[in-house]
């Protein structure tokens, strides 16, 4: 089996929870899927972070992260596994929801993004709200966002590619056994 296989695996024993919420977006859906029980577990972390490095191992970029919380085991988990590759060094930052009042107040936390390649991700995304948002804070901190990165696609490919960016997802609601 390839991490991929071994991801989606988990992903299905994990974080797949059957029962009528309601979104970020605000969306009602019949299903659920909580990718912190994947992100923030022993073995899915690392998976996470090999395989979203695969996904998008052709584009250019040294820094990665988004909206805080979906994003920050994500960004983190790919920090990890490039650091385990030896391969080109991998930053992460933080995107908060909104300014920091105190401190530094700042809304990008983690090494500078301005003049940087930057990829955005998020675990999950049905409107790329989320996604977005961290998009809109990193191009007004002077970062290049070189694209979109999740682990499941539950919808926002089209609102994502419409806002002119490159997107790339692990898995679709089909390889979940799911839809819309």
């Amino acid at each position: 089996m390839t991490d991929r296989d071994d991801l989606l695996k988990l992903v299905r024993e994990l974080s797949v929870v059957n029962g009528r919420v309601t979104l970020s977006s605000g969306q009602v859906a019949d299903w659920y899927v909580d990718l912190r029980r994947l992100t923030l577990h022993h073995a899915g972390a690392p998976l996470v972070g090999r395989v979203l490095l695969d996904l998008v191992d052709d584009w250019e970029f040294d820094a990665v992260g988004g909206l805080t919380l979906g994003a920050d085991p994500v960004a983190t988990a790919m920090l990890h596994a490039a650091a385990a590759r030896g391969g080109r060094p991998l930053d992460a930052f933080v995107v908060r929801k909104s300014d920091k009042a105190h401190g530094l107040q700042r809304r990008i936390e983690g090494p500078d993004v301005a003049g940087r390649r930057v990829l955005a991700v998020e675990d999950t995304s049905t409107t790329g709200g989320s996604v977005l948002t961290a998009v809109e804070a990193l191009r007004e901190a002077g970062a290049d966002v070189v694209g979109v990165a999740v682990i499941v696609d539950r919808g926002a490919e089209k609102a994502v590619r419409a806002a002119g960016l490159s997107y790339r997802s692990a898995f679709s609601l089909a390889d979940l056994g799911q839809q819309g």
